[in-house]
């Protein structure tokens, strides 16, 4: 890209990888559907991991405002931290939209964005928008003290264990949902609760956490409702810390992961905060819409408002 985009024009990042090569499979009818539609635009392949914040980092500077992401959501992710990498304008002058390639695709289930390329290609047409709230995480790899931004939903524990093996699956071309639920049951022959210091807004929490997570979104692991009830534009990240339950406990309750009635368990605690922190005497590891990060300590926040989204439905409550 060495031109000026013009307003009405869009970069069109694609994952070739996603979806088990999907988004390279698909890519051409994507493109002619687009075209079809009436769209200008230029298209990115990426080519590996990072390739996406590149991209985006570079297309603003191009004058790029307007972004469809072709993948799943850790290609979203991406583009959301080069949205707020970028030098050159506020992310809430960037407008992304989804045309969902992915494995998991939890991020659009919220907002109603369909599988299918027509259907998702009319919701980008269509052009309902509003301002998303965006999480933002500080924390650590060994001593360095590193930061990454999300739009769905962060994890520490666990989750995050389960992100690791799935992601590892996935860089020897397995993928799936099958993958996820079988790197999740082998997580829980081996994973053990860690004690950790909370403090959620000014309220202080000791726990023996199996797991904690943060969200934007209500959707993770392609499909579970682990923050149930969050809301995307309310300026709140919406809480769920799994406390100190056994395996036999867990497996016996697996459902509740799924149904949306996870907070009804006694030992399930759920807030609703603008800032976490998290200490830990042994790391327990992060992640963030799917892709691995590194461990505590970690500090977690919102940024209200922060960049507009394209929706088919919208979630008030």
């Amino acid at each position: 890209m060495n031109y000026m985009a013009g307003k009405d024009q869009w970069l069109v990042i694609v994952n070739p990888n996603a979806g088990k090569g999907k988004g390279k499979k698909d890519s051409h009818r994507i493109e002619s559907l687009l075209k079809k539609a009436g769209f200008t635009f230029s298209v990115m392949f990426t080519e590996g991991k990072g390739y996406a914040i590149r991209y985006t980092i570079d297309g603003i500077a191009q004058g790029y405002r307007k972004i469809i992401v072709v993948g799943g959501d850790g290609t979203l992710n991406e583009v959301v931290n080069g949205a707020f990498l970028n030098k050159v304008c506020s992310p809430t002058e960037i407008t992304l939209g989804l045309i969902p390639v992915g494995t998991g695709n939890d991020w659009g289930r919220m907002f109603g964005i369909s599988l299918n390329y027509d259907r998702a290609i009319n919701t980008i047409s269509e052009n309902k928008t509003m301002l998303h709230d965006i999480g933002h995480i500080l924390y650590h790899e060994g001593a360095e003290q590193k930061e990454r931004y999300f739009i769905n939903i962060a994890g520490m524990g666990f989750q995050s264990v389960v992100v690791r093996r799935s992601n590892h699956q996935k860089e020897k071309g397995r993928g799936g949902k099958m993958i996820y639920f079988y790197s999740l049951l082998r997580t829980l022959l081996t994973y053990k609760n860690a004690k950790a210091d909370i403090l959620i807004d000014d309220e202080q929490v000791t726990a023996d956490i199996f797991s904690l997570n943060l969200g934007n979104g209500r959707y993770s692991g392609g499909g579970m409702r682990q923050t149930p009830d969050a809301i995307p534009d309310d300026g709140l990240l919406d809480v769920t810390i799994i406390n100190d339950m056994g395996k036999t406990e867990i497996i016996r309750n697996l459902g509740l992961l799924y149904d949306g009635t996870i907070l009804s368990h006694p030992k399930i605690d759920g807030y609703r905060c603008r800032k976490l922190s998290i200490t830990s005497g042994v790391p327990i590891y992060a992640d963030a819409d799917g892709e691995t990060l590194g461990h505590t300590p970690a500090e977690f926040t919102v940024i209200p408002s922060a960049i507009n989204i394209i929706y088919h439905t919208r979630i008030t409550e």
